[in-house]
């Protein structure tokens, strides 16, 4: 199949002439199995109803108005995207170099890079984990950009932000081309109707294939069930670090201006409802130290003033009333206040410290809630407990259940893809998220916040349906060099994976294999599949859906290395010890009985004495015996819980991680 058949571009929807039957033309239709349109026609989207501005809106010809006193129009001044694609495509970077061009920085000012990632944990881990706002003003018309995570964990940050644009940016590497996110991302975008920008990035990559990736873009609508106006997606190749962009791969632009048409000319204009009653779906909240708790969301109807009184509902007719203390619009990287903002537009809202992600912020009278948000279910669950060690209250500020329930229920008013249930005893709660990085992610900010915990190991949710026990299953793709791939074959089949697919990736000598492997095998996967490919292979999941139990599997063939009693450690001691296996800790540390110190080489537990001192005599030798030790391994949290079996625990403070016995079960045995 030729390129230029499958890169056939949209033009705006409505002012699109019809394309003369040439044989060019009629060639190209034959190739995308449909006959060009002259107009483009969208499913209708229940939550496009807003109020109109007196300028810059324009009347829709022939919609039939939702009521007898309104009628639809568009406005042309406000585009709203969303970024999406796999982690690593470039999202972040892109933005960076879009931000820079609409000269949204000073000429002198120093910026970093990676400017949305401004969490902490985004810059350490170099991903993306909540979404966020910025806007830039492109030849007059604003751009609201909606930065967001790439990894399968946080989907529940993309799902809710869809709710505030009308397309989206799909970002997809030039070499790896469509990966298990973007899947996701795309499937959620097509659900909701929305146009979808393809931008093959990183082309200047030495191995970059962008007929590839374009092929296999389109072939992932196809699977999708997108509509044909949907596959006859804009597809822009670009640089995002380069900061250049272009139709074509061989002939980029000095610049992004090619992406920005593009968004101005495929991406539609918000729809409003001329004249109707307030309406604004809260699809993110943040908090301020001085303003308390900002709503954000995209006004959908009427329009909103600082200071006005306000109908805070849910569909359920649960409804309150607030008033608007303050009001923000998005203006290039920060919030300018306003006095009022109309239809169409993402702003933020501030004088209401209880509103929740999902409520809808209505007109006082008139006023009707919005569908709320709905996200994915969670797939794992994890039971966080009050900390029970013998070095309690050592390192951490809050440790009591009380502390760590209200901080566990505070973090479900902003994530909404995570559920929090009381355990089986007062200080026992059971987390449950999309992933082991999803709950990893909230351990690790709140053991920097002050609080000290313990944690259990990873388990999944399992349904039973028609008497029958159904375990969630995940899609797994692993590159790796061909010279590992037996290895790594071999572990996934261990693990209960079937495999899907296996063909050759973009760098040379690398495959690419695609399995279906339940949820529980991929617990403590990574880093057996690093091991077994000595650093090499890039491992990617998202979830698929439930399917029948698939059986034991064992995750873990070695013990671990018990400490026999408290105290503190002796190089003298852990000479010894270190022939039974590999240690964690190094002379000098504090330990405690029931403490994990090291894996054991072979399977089953061993206790030992790592505290042990070296007896004194009144022998005198002419040379002290030399002490060398193995450098200990140094296992981050994310690492401990895939460490821990059933009878295991993390104990997680500001200042150590730590593994250990579960003494309840210990108890039991």
């Amino acid at each position: 199949m030729q390129m230029q058949t499958l890169t056939l571009r949209a033009a705006p929807s409505a002012r699109r002439p019809e394309p003369p039957a040439s044989s060019a033309n009629l060639s190209a239709a034959r190739c995308l199995l449909r006959v060009p349109r002259p107009l483009r026609r969208r499913r209708p989207r229940s939550l496009r109803a807003s109020a109109s501005l007196d300028q810059e809106v324009k009347e829709v010809a022939g919609s039939p108005a939702p009521s007898g006193k309104s009628s639809q129009a568009t406005r042309r001044d406000v585009r709203n995207i969303a970024i999406v694609a796999h982690v690593d495509h470039g999202k972040t970077t892109l933005v960076d170099s879009m931000l820079r061009q609409a000269k949204v920085f000073r000429d002198n000012q120093v910026v970093q890079e990676r400017i949305m990632d401004s969490n902490d944990l985004e810059r350490e881990r170099g991903i993306t984990i909540l979404s966020k706002n910025t806007s830039i003003t492109y030849k007059g018309t604003k751009i609201n950009i909606i930065d967001t995570p790439g990894h399968s964990d946080f989907g529940g940050e993309v799902e809710r932000v869809l709710n505030m644009v009308e397309g989206v940016l799909l970002v997809v590497d030039s070499v790896e081309g469509p990966m298990p996110q973007t899947r996701f991302v795309l499937k959620k975008a097509l659900e909701f109707g929305h146009a979808v920008v393809v931008v093959v990035n990183k082309i200047d990559r030495p191995s970059a294939r962008p007929e590839f990736v374009v092929n296999s873009t389109f072939e992932l609508f196809i699977e999708l069930n997108a509509t044909d106006e949907q596959c006859d997606f804009q597809t822009v190749y670009a640089s995002g670090i380069k900061g250049k962009a272009g139709l074509s791969p061989d002939n980029l632009a000095d610049d992004l201006g090619p992406l920005f048409e593009a968004i101005l000319r495929c991406i539609p204009e918000p729809r409003i409802e001329k004249d109707g009653a307030l309406q604004l779906l809260v699809s993110n909240t943040e908090y301020d130290d001085h303003k308390g708790r900002i709503a954000i969301g995209r006004l959908h109807a009427g329009e909103l003033q600082r200071g006005m009184e306000v109908k805070v509902c849910t569909p359920d007719d649960a409804c309150r009333i607030g008033k608007i203390s303050e009001l923000f619009v998005y203006q290039n990287f920060s919030r300018v206040p306003v006095e009022s903002v109309s239809a169409g537009d993402i702003c933020a809202v501030c004088g209401m410290n209880d509103i929740m992600i999902g409520e809808t912020i209505a007109d006082k009278v008139f006023g009707t809630p919005l569908p709320t948000i709905k996200v994915e279910e969670p797939t794992v669950r994890m039971s966080f407990s009050i900390n029970t060690s013998p070095f309690v209250g050592r390192e951490g500020k809050y440790v009591t259940s009380r502390n760590l329930r209200d901080r566990l229920y505070r973090e479900l008013e902003r994530n909404l893809a995570m559920k929090v249930e009381d355990g089986e005893t007062a200080d026992t709660f059971l987390v449950s998220g999309r992933g082991t990085l999803h709950l990893t992610i909230l351990i690790e900010n709140m053991r920097r916040e002050g609080y000290e915990f313990m944690i259990g190991p990873p388990k999944v949710i399992n349904k039973t349906v028609g008497g029958k026990l159904l375990e969630p299953y995940e899609i797994a793709a692993v590159e790796v060099p061909e010279e590992y791939m037996g290895s790594v074959v071999e572990l996934l089949g261990k693990r209960r994976g079937i495999m899907a697919d296996m063909e050759a990736s973009g760098p040379e000598g690398t495959t690419l294999l695609k399995y279906k492997i339940p949820t529980r095998g991929l617990i403590g996967l990574r880093n057996a599949i690093l091991t077994a490919s000595r650093g090499r292979a890039i491992l990617n999941t998202i979830f698929d859906s439930y399917g029948p139990w698939a059986g034991d599997i064992s995750s873990r063939d070695q013990g671990s290395l018990v400490a026999f009693e408290d105290g503190s450690t002796t190089s003298y001691a852990l000479l010894n010890a270190q022939e039974r296996g590999l240690m964690f800790v190094s002379p000098g540390q504090d330990v405690y009985k029931g403490q994990i110190v090291g894996i054991h080489q072979r399977p089953g537990d061993l206790a030992l004495n790592v505290c042990k001192k070296k007896a004194a005599t009144n022998v005198r030798s002419n040379k002290e015996t030399t002490v060398v030790l193995d450098e200990p391994l140094s296992y981050s949290l994310d690492d401990c819980i895939e460490y821990i079996q059933e009878d295991e625990i993390v104990e997680v403070t500001p200042a150590s991680i730590r593994m250990c016995k579960n003494p309840k079960i210990s108890k039991k045995k």
